[in-house]
């Protein structure tokens, strides 16, 4: 993460933008019945942010059957596009709000999923959310948690990932952002995201605007940098922290409700990534 200006916003899809998980629990019940076992939503919530792949091999896993694993996650994809067609997905409160006010701002703005593409295009013709860029599942040899779909997106925007932030909703997802060297702001589905330096959390995209993203950006990188040590002074002493013009330490931003920094404590529905 570099310091600077905010020059594009990068979102995430499941979770974060769409509620799917209704949907997804009713096509991994199908798959699990048709493999010889049951589905429980604690195996949801082990998935959590898990690519196609990991959902496959956690399937086969557990299966009583045999059964192809290529098989198995073509069920699982055309399941939930199916359903995505035939009955829509709920857009997360906020959502299509904040998307419209980054498109109007004029910042650089994609969507970055583990999703696989057939999916993505049944959510976006559905939902009518629109992305310039959207790199998908089916665009990467590694998904999240490994950074290459976050360098990927910054790259085709032309933004280096040190200027993008990043609204994740799973730790796989923030763990993926991070190392791509993003900032982000974690809007969690479970628990377990706590703020730190470079990273803000709040319970929801409802009220997030421009305007935040940029004063979470500014004071993201003040509390990230009066967190690194700084370097020995000539002399071998350390150096002093930053004044502020009065001649006081600088303080990192403190956070109140909604404001950056934020601990998120809605709990809010697993998912997983088609």
């Amino acid at each position: 993460m570099t310091s600077g200006s905010l020059q594009a916003v990068l979102f995430d899809m499941d979770g974060l933008l769409i509620d799917s998980e209704p949907l997804w629990f009713e096509v991994e019940t199908e798959v699990m019945t048709r493999l010889g076992g049951t589905w429980t939503p604690a195996d949801q919530e082990t998935l959590l942010g898990s690519s196609l792949d990991n959902a496959v091999r956690y399937f086969m896993e557990r299966a009583a059957v045999p059964a192809d694993p290529a098989e198995v996650g073509d069920w699982m994809v055309s399941g939930i596009v199916d359903k995505v067609r035939d009955h829509g997905v709920r857009i997360m409160p906020g959502a299509t709000e904040l998307v419209a006010a980054v498109a109007a701002a004029g910042l650089p703005y994609a969507l970055v999923t583990s999703s696989q593409r057939r999916f993505v295009d049944a959510v976006l013709a559905r939902t009518g959310l629109r992305f310039p860029v959207v790199v998908t599942g089916s665009d990467v040899t590694r998904s999240k948690p490994d950074p290459e779909p976050y360098r990927l997106a910054a790259s085709r925007l032309g933004v280096p990932p040190g200027q993008c932030l990043v609204l994740e909703d799973s730790i796989t997802g923030v763990t993926a952002a991070e190392a791509a060297g993003c900032f982000v702001v974690a809007v969690p589905t479970l628990g377990g995201i706590e703020p730190q330096p470079g990273r803000w959390v709040r319970p929801s995209l409802t009220g997030a605007d421009v305007a935040w993203l940029r004063q979470a950006w500014a004071e993201g990188h003040l509390a990230a940098a009066l967190a690194t040590p700084a370097p020995p002074s000539p002399s071998g002493s350390p150096a002093e922290a930053p004044r502020e013009p009065g001649g006081s330490h600088a303080e990192a931003p403190r956070a109140r409700g909604g404001s950056p920094g934020s601990h998120a404590r809605t709990r809010r529905k697993p998912r997983r990534t088609a």
